[in-house]
């Protein structure tokens, strides 16, 4: 008995295995690591923008700088001016629109900036012209020269370009929508 006893206290004491193994903590550390940086990438290209991008924008504002403002007209394309010109707004439209199978209505609210007070004198002596002018444009639209956002910017333009032919000097520099529904 003395041997097994002895054969005992030579045997190898079994040493408890750790309860993480090292090789998945370095692989998760790893992965944690990456998306880290991968996510850092990320914020400072959206944040932060390139100084290629950086460099366009000061090309950019110094071309614009360099613009006269006399040129407000041609600038004022859109809404796109450096002096915001004085608003005029004119009652909401509702019209039939133009396709033929269906029945359908637009309801439109616009708003017209003019150059100066003059101008919006002018307009409104003028606003039965004004309306009928833009009424009978409305209506000669179907419902897809107006739904998509091209039609609506071909259709800005539009009503600006003909209340400026009723002007005797055009003064409205765009037509912005504050309303606009389709049914």
């Amino acid at each position: 008995m003395a041997d097994a006893a002895a054969a005992d206290e030579k045997a190898p004491i079994a040493v408890p295995a750790p309860s993480f193994p090292v090789k998945l903590l370095i692989i998760v550390s790893v992965v944690a690591l990456l998306f880290g940086v991968g996510g850092a990438v990320v914020a400072v290209k959206l944040l932060g923008g390139s100084d290629k991008g950086a460099e366009h924008t000061d090309e950019h504002k110094t071309e614009a700088a360099a613009k006269p403002e006399a040129q407000s007209g041609a600038a004022g394309k859109h809404g796109q001016t450096a002096v915001p010109g004085v608003m005029f707004d004119l009652d909401p439209f509702i019209v039939n629109l133009a396709d033929v199978p269906e029945v359908r209505y637009l309801k439109l609210t616009v708003k017209l900036e003019v150059e100066s007070e003059a101008v919006s004198t002018e307009l409104s002596a003028r606003v039965p012209q004004v309306r009928d002018a833009v009424l009978v444009l409305l209506s000669s639209k179907d419902v897809n020269a107006v739904r998509t956002t091209q039609g609506k910017f071909q259709l800005r333009d539009e009503i600006t370009q003909r209340v400026n032919g009723l002007l005797p000097k055009p003064g409205v520099r765009s037509a912005y929508f504050t309303d606009f529904v389709v049914q």
